[in-house]
């Protein structure tokens, strides 16, 4: 797939020149200054640049650690690129399109078909992921089921078509797939939707029961989130109590431990963008190959703390400030497009504790892009009915 790599580098390069030409000529854009989230976007992405004047990585690997965060950029880009909110449409009905394909291709591999596009590794426990991997796909079909249901009526043809996927995407991550933070993904947009439905004098009361119902409803009703969560329980009780880390929750919490302790070595400024292997693997000692792998380009299967190592406290300040500004300008839109942002959000957090998808590939870039189409569509169909900004976060929430 070498091609697509070389497609998407030279998409990506043409876009940067689009952004350069926007800052440089002095070419104003209202939409885009209004969003605090491009912001914080261009500062972190200064701080992973600066901290590779002290980094403790190799330079290749500063280098390839630098790129993976600066896909960040693309969320960025695609608020420039598109212009107003006909174009917002435009890829939004794309992103309903080729959702559609990706929910309905893995039902159909789940009844035993193939289909020629899957470029997954098929196999007797795995075969309805279509791309990637389980953990990806249904982190993707988590974010795809909020925004297809909360915008369903943006295709008024369409929608009852747009909350059948919404809905066979989040029955397909509860009942044939096997990631656990899948489960927890698909959940929280479950909970939020529902939340959202009632009536405002019960919202608060609603936050407290509606998931205590939707968890048990999962619970009981999905075996392979009984299995999942046994399995999570007995591995993380396994490494409490003898410190194996070969299970993938076992080695989960050695990473987060190891990236606490190397936290601690550098609190302010971290080790540097790209250092999170070469910092752990020095506290390891010895057994450290054996731990994380050979090589400098293994992550903690957390963002937070991945940001952490590389840049301090100051780094997983960004990345909650990145969250924050990305809620900040969520509230801003209308109600649809608000709750699909926010939702998106959510699965990101989500996914963000437990591993590291906005560093990842596949994962971080369907993020990106995904917020930047929702973001796009948001400012620009403010700006056209000249919205005000929210009096009351009540009132946003709405």
């Amino acid at each position: 797939m070498a091609w697509v790599s070389l497609g998407k580098l030279v998409l990506f390069v043409a876009c940067l020149v689009c952004l350069g030409k926007h800052l440089f000529t002095g070419s104003t854009d209202e939409a885009l200054d209004k969003l605090w989230a491009v912001r914080i976007i261009l500062l972190i992405l200064a701080s992973f640049a600066l901290s590779m004047t002290w980094t403790e990585a190799p330079s290749d690997i500063a280098l390839l650690a630098f790129a993976k965060h600066s896909k960040l950029l693309e969320l960025a880009l695609l608020v420039i690129l598109i212009r107003n909110a006909r174009e917002a449409r435009i890829a939004l009905a794309v992103f309903f399109i080729s959702q559609g394909i990706f929910i309905s291709s893995s039902w159909v591999m789940a009844a035993g078909f193939r289909v020629p596009w899957a470029s997954s590794a098929i196999n007797t426990a795995f075969n309805s992921v279509v791309y990637s991997t389980y953990l990806d796909q249904t982190l993707i079909f988590s974010a795809a089921a909020a925004v297809l249901w909360h915008l369903r009526l943006s295709w008024p043809g369409l929608r009852w078509v747009a909350g059948f996927l919404a809905i066979a995407a989040l029955a397909n991550n509860l009942f044939l797939q096997e990631g656990r933070t899948g489960y927890l993904a698909s959940i929280a947009v479950l909970v939020l939707a529902l939340v959202w439905e009632v009536p405002k004098k019960l919202r608060l009361l609603s936050l407290v029961v509606i998931p205590l119902v939707v968890l048990s409803g999962a619970y009981l009703g999905s075996d392979k989130l009984q299995h999942r969560t046994a399995q999570m329980l007995q591995e993380s009780q396994s490494y409490a109590a003898q410190g194996s880390s070969e299970t993938s929750s076992g080695f989960r919490l050695h990473a987060w431990r190891r990236s606490i302790q190397a936290m601690a070595q550098q609190p302010l400024i971290g080790h540097g963008v790209g250092s999170w292997t070469s910092s752990v693997k020095h506290i390891e000692g010895q057994s450290a190959d054996q731990v994380f792998g050979t090589g400098l380009a293994s992550n903690p299967h957390q963002e937070f703390l991945l940001w952490g190592v590389e840049l301090g406290v100051v780094g997983t300040l960004l990345l909650l400030a990145l969250v924050a500004s990305l809620v900040r300008d969520a509230l801003r839109f209308e109600m649809p497009v608000r709750r699909a942002t926010l939702s998106v959000v959510a699965v990101m957090v989500v996914g963000c504790m437990f591993n590291s998808s906005l560093y990842d590939a596949l994962i971080g870039d369907f993020f990106c892009v995904t917020l930047g189409v929702l973001l796009a569509r948001g400012i620009r169909t403010s700006n056209r009915h000249k919205a005000t900004w929210p009096a009351t976060p009540s009132k946003a929430l709405a």
